[in-house]
């Protein structure tokens, strides 16, 4: 996965808010990593409404 690069959410691996639970399905651009609390490395991704969340690799396909 690399910056710029359009992505798809495709699960979600633990209870989130309402918020980040309607992204499920949505399309967005990656614009940088999240380094997590030792469960690995996250990726920020931006969606077409400006807002931008994280998201673990798992739970996201190229687009």
């Amino acid at each position: 996965m690399e910056i710029g690069q359009k992505v798809k959410v495709i699960r979600l691996r633990d209870r989130v808010s309402s918020t980040i639970a309607q992204k499920l399905g949505k399309v967005g651009i990656i614009e940088g990593y999240k380094v997590t609390d030792g469960a690995g490395i996250g990726v920020v991704v931006k969606f077409d409404d400006k807002s931008s969340t994280w998201f673990f690799e798992d739970e996201i396909k190229p687009a």
